[in-house]
């Protein structure tokens, strides 16, 4: 029943909405959300390859030709695969376009993992990933209240931390080009944006008194 709510896009695009309505707080995830799966990205180049997992080598066979340009089927690989796949569930058109963006911050941080190596890398990865979740927690603590005091389970962070970089992308195609997933959407988002942020008040409202 989780993972069923986790792949529901109304359900966690207005979860996420409800939580990002500040202009300054959505323009910091805008910014910040795809550099930290890049260099996410980036520090997993330097992981082991499927190619030693007999299993996960034989199923990704035909793709080795891959690394004789330096893409490597690692665990950032693998991670990519899963990113595209949930993408693909929760929407086919932006999550086509995100899947695309998902295999090109692959392609370019292994180029980049290659070219620095690991000394480097991993210097570069700590210096982004601090700039980057600073940014957006001080985006929630300066201007819109924490998404972390509304998390329901453990699940639902892991996934919200990654499932998060597609909402912006879809809140750029709604303000760009009005799009919607389809008839309708933006209307029962809006219901059930509205119903999280009176029962995130009703809690509230219980603690104080």
């Amino acid at each position: 029943m989780e993972i069923r709510g986790l792949l529901d896009l109304e359900k966690q695009y207005a979860f996420y909405k409800a939580y990002h309505r500040d202009p300054v707080n959505i323009l910091l995830h805008r910014l910040f959300v795809w550099p930290v799966v890049f260099t996410f990205l980036l520090l997993l180049y330097f992981t082991p390859c499927v190619s030693q997992f007999p299993l996960l080598g034989s199923l990704f066979l035909p793709l080795h030709l891959l690394t004789s340009h330096g893409l490597f089927l690692n665990l950032g690989f693998l991670l990519v695969l899963l990113f595209v796949v949930i993408d693909l569930c929760l929407d086919k058109k932006a999550g086509s376009l995100a899947a695309v963006l998902c295999l090109a911050c692959w392609v370019g941080s292994s180029f980049l993992a290659r070219r620095l190596g690991f000394l480097w890398a991993w210097k570069v990865v700590l210096v982004s990933q601090l700039v980057c979740w600073t940014g957006e927690a001080l985006g929630h603590a300066l201007f819109e209240i924490p998404v972390f005091f509304a998390m329901h389970s453990s699940w639902t962070f892991f996934l919200l931390t990654k499932l998060k970089a597609i909402w912006p992308l879809i809140q750029v195609l709604q303000t760009t080009f009005h799009y919607e997933p389809y008839e309708g959407f933006n209307a029962s988002v809006r219901m059930k944006m509205e119903a999280q942020i009176k029962e995130w008040e009703k809690k509230q409202q219980r603690k104080t008194m």
